[in-house]
């Protein structure tokens, strides 16, 4: 199962709509808030060059836009954690 974590601010809509679909999902995912941790801000920025969120990390590699992460989430979601 890959490991997921989540770049991400509570107050962007669009940080919501992932975390909405996580949720449904009911997915183990590692959420990194930018605005409360400048590690997790300044990890972004190192990686990817930007602090564009929602990104989501899967095995280390991010991905951005949250059309595309949610499609990837629905489409992967047999093969997620699930939370206990």
């Amino acid at each position: 199962m890959p490991n997921l974590a989540l770049y991400k601010f509570d107050s962007c809509p669009f940080c919501q709509m992932v975390m909405r679909k996580i949720s449904a999902l009911n997915l183990k995912v590692e959420m990194r808030d930018i605005m409360i941790s400048s590690d997790h801000r300044d990890k972004l920025v190192a990686d990817t060059g930007r602090q564009t969120v929602p990104c989501l990390y899967i095995d280390g590699k991010p991905m951005f836009e949250s059309s595309d992460i949610v499609e990837w989430l629905d489409s992967n979601k047999d093969n997620l954690e699930k939370v206990a």
